[in-house]
């Protein structure tokens, strides 16, 4: 069964209080009273959710109408109850401040209960609605979030197995592995786990952007992309364009996972001191993103055969990085790396 409307009369004359309680009884109403503005106030703050409405007389000694009604209105657990102020004072001035206060309408005394009965009803169901759409606002709110962060999660899984399936053609393309592949997201991963300026989300980024840090390799003829010794200038020159070819193609991407795998394979071969291509940039002009896929992928590549190349030693492959910290590598980077040596170890050795 429902709970009956509750209504709080506040009169300092008692009789006002029962003729009031006795013409609502009419539409069965629960009550309260006080005939002391004090004691409302507490009843209210006690109890802030109890009311639907309050009856609130305008002259009664110490804390006055008009005052409880500020009050009232100036607590957030308590604005949202409707008040009707009760009073034999007609005037414009004293209606217009009670309604400058927050009330929501006036009666006057004597009550007629016909008047009584059509202004509390009105009232009480206005209240009631504004609450029950205040509800179903705050479930609408509650549902489009949960939609709103499942359509993203769905997305994001959709990056990733669009990347994953890229990465398998690439693959196909190239002399790189899958393990080449997972080595660097995981190596670049770890980097930006440490780094004291990165945060879960940037690891995570890197983990799934990191795998398409070579794809414009894809552009690249067969017979330079697989040639077993040096390159010559002009062969190098059309393998450089493999960073701005990827880049070309992913740019163009609103995604989270496509905008970094655009910035990685950009700039995952300039070198800190400005000496790496395509573009030339020095320093943290380079993106992070681009800094910690460089040392990822060069420590991956020399710790690994290639067809133009033999497998170096770990510890040759991270004292040649320690050697070019402030060259080629960011020093920060170099110096999370080397606190953290044992780690990319186990990961070099993934095979």
């Amino acid at each position: 069964m429902e709970n009956k409307p509750h209504i709080l009369i506040i009169d300092d004359i008692l009789d006002n209080i029962q003729m009031a309680m006795n013409i609502l009884e009419e539409d069965s109403y629960s009550f309260s009273f006080a005939d002391q503005g004090d004691e409302a106030l507490l009843l209210i703050s006690e109890n802030p959710e109890k009311f639907d409405l309050i009856l609130l007389d305008i002259m009664m000694p110490g804390l006055d109408g008009f005052a409880l009604c500020q009050k009232v209105k100036q607590n957030p657990k308590t604005q949202h109850i409707p008040i009707i102020f009760l009073t034999a004072k007609v005037d414009v001035d004293s209606i217009s401040k009670g309604f400058a206060l927050g009330a929501v309408d006036y009666i006057t005394k004597p009550f007629h209960p016909a008047e009584l009965l059509a202004r509390v009803k009105t009232h009480i169901y206005l209240y009631q609605a504004k609450q029950l759409l205040q509800t179903h606002n705050i479930a609408l709110e509650t549902k489009i979030k949960h939609e709103h962060k499942r359509l993203l999660s769905e997305l994001e899984e959709n990056q990733k197995e669009m990347i994953y399936m890229l990465s398998e053609l690439m693959e196909s393309t190239s002399d790189e592995t899958g393990q080449h592949i997972r080595r660097v997201a995981e190596v670049s991963a770890l980097l930006a786990y440490y780094h004291p300026a990165m945060s879960e989300e940037d690891a995570d980024t890197l983990l799934h952007a990191s795998p398409m840090h070579d794809i414009g390799k894809m552009t690249i003829p067969h017979d330079i992309l697989h040639k077993p010794g040096i390159y010559t200038e002009a062969e190098f020159s059309i393998m450089k364009k493999h960073t701005t070819n990827a880049h070309n193609l992913l740019t163009h991407s609103k995604r989270k996972f496509m905008q970094a795998a655009a910035i990685i394979a950009h700039e995952h071969h300039e070198n800190w001191d400005g000496s790496g291509y395509p573009r030339q940039l020095k320093g943290e002009e380079i993106h992070i993103y681009g800094r910690i896929v460089a040392l990822a992928d060069v420590f991956d590549a020399l710790t690994h055969q290639r067809c133009y190349k033999e497998a170096w030693q770990i510890d040759d492959a991270i004292s040649y990085i320690q050697e070019l910290s402030g060259v080629q590598f960011d020093p920060q980077l170099v110096d999370v790396f080397n606190e953290h040596i044992d780690e990319f170890k186990t990961i070099a050795q993934i095979v």
